[in-house]
């Protein structure tokens, strides 16, 4: 097998990957699936310069973040307010809860499952993160890349990666302690289980909720362990293979402009 072949198996290996990393950044399917290919066509039109000072998989890494950090410097970052907005706009008009209840129903990957409404919960609350931020956190705390690989990938100092780490673990302390009402009992965000309640009646909020290892350890562990736990949820889901992608992709690409 020869070199190029090999590159090109070894792109399929992480392709998934590399896709639900591409979707995070921009929540957006079409835009993410537009840069993992133009990141494969880069990748192996510039093969020849690739000096193996890093490892394949990190090379592409930074080829699609800086088309996904192209993509998204130009527009703004979203409000922490944001699902509040979303969820408010949601309740005024009954053509956007049609387009919600038609997507539920009708859709082959409608489902809502409560952890994958975590997950997506984290895609949002990322956005509204400093853009470095948004892409060191995600790429050291979901897909588990080292502090030199990030550097790599972003073209960032050793002192800004660290930097913006931190800055986006305490960004996120600070609004997951005082919104998720799953970690947190001065939360003000109860909206896993009120969608529960309407997309999934059948399934006890209650219950669904005290399997979810954060939420069982959320008495005796401190908040910082508990991020930690949702870090490991995010972790454990691809957000284009899960069971409610299709519900939550709308909810992702559409409810912007409705809450605007």
């Amino acid at each position: 097998m020869d070199n190029r072949k090999e590159r090109q198996a070894e792109f399929l290996g992480f392709q998934d990957e590399l896709k639900s990393f591409v979707y995070r950044l921009l929540t957006n399917y079409q835009d993410a699936e537009d840069v993992v290919q133009d990141s494969y066509i880069r990748a192996f039109k510039y093969l020849d310069s690739f000096k193996g000072d890093s490892s394949f998989k990190t090379w592409v890494f930074a080829i699609a973040t800086n088309l996904a950090r192209d993509r998204l410097k130009h527009l703004a970052r979203w409000r922490e307010d944001f699902q509040d907005n979303c969820r408010r706009a949601t309740y005024a008009s009954q053509a956007v809860r049609d387009e919600f209840a038609d997507v539920a129903q009708n859709s082959p990957h409608g489902k809502f499952v409560l952890e994958e409404h975590i997950d997506y919960c984290f895609s949002c609350m990322a956005k509204t993160l400093l853009l470095e931020e948004q892409i060191c956190l995600i790429l050291k705390e979901v897909y588990q890349f080292k502090v030199q690989e990030i550097m790599h990938i972003t073209a960032l100092s050793e002192g800004k990666v660290k930097h913006a780490l931190a800055d986006a673990r305490k960004r996120f302390h600070r609004i997951f302690d005082g919104r998720c009402s799953l970690i947190s009992k001065q939360g003000a965000c109860h909206q896993c289980t009120e969608l529960n309640g309407i997309f999934n009646p059948r399934q006890n909020a209650e219950q669904e909720t005290r399997k979810i290892k954060m939420v069982k350890e959320r008495e005796s562990a401190d908040f910082e362990k508990l991020l930690d736990l949702r870090y490991e949820l995010v972790r454990n889901i691809d957000p284009l293979k899960a069971e409610g992608f299709d519900l939550h992709n709308f909810m992702i690409e559409n409810l912007p402009r409705h809450s605007e």
